[in-house]
């Protein structure tokens, strides 16, 4: 069964996309466990401010599946995939790790490179599984907030109750 982290991520309608893709995130993958909630502004556009957090889970399912999945909930919840890359989501999915496997192509990204570059990301990761480590650095993501300029990046907790 392999581990997998998903970057979460709404900023149209975001209680309801939340609560929603959690719920269909649960009914696909096991153990789920959910950071803390935090809100942010919009990066690379203007728009209203993000809430985003990190869920951390289990699965049966292959890469591949994993994220057909993701995309699946996405599309339930409203996601536009004509939009351009930064604009506006109803619900945003990542997959940011699955076990260690490190890849790079036109589909797919693992580790995701926005761990390193996003306080919305790092953040949330380090408090839901601060003692793994990253598979290409070696450092623990606790290491690695510890380490981020948390200057340029505002996040405010939320208090936002997810079900999980």
């Amino acid at each position: 069964m392999a581990r997998i982290f998903i970057g979460a991520g709404s900023n149209q309608d975001r209680e309801k996309h939340i609560r929603a893709g959690l719920l269909s995130l649960k009914n696909v993958f096991h153990d789920l466990r959910v950071s803390t909630v935090y809100e942010n502004k919009a990066i690379g556009f203007e728009g209203d401010n993000f809430y985003n957090f990190v869920i951390g889970c289990h699965t049966d399912l292959e890469l591949d599946q994993v994220i057909s999945q993701l995309h699946r909930i996405e599309d339930e919840n409203g996601r536009d995939r004509n939009q351009p890359r930064y604009s506006p989501r109803t619900l945003d999915l990542d997959l940011l790790l699955y076990d260690d496997v490190i890849i790079e192509n036109a589909h797919v990204q693992l580790p995701r490179h926005d761990i390193n570059e996003y306080a919305f990301v790092l953040r949330p990761l380090a408090e839901i599984a601060g003692d793994l480590r990253h598979p290409v650095s070696g450092k623990t993501y606790s290491q690695l907030w510890a380490g981020f300029d948390q200057s340029k990046q505002e996040l405010r907790p939320v208090e936002l109750e997810t079900g999980a």
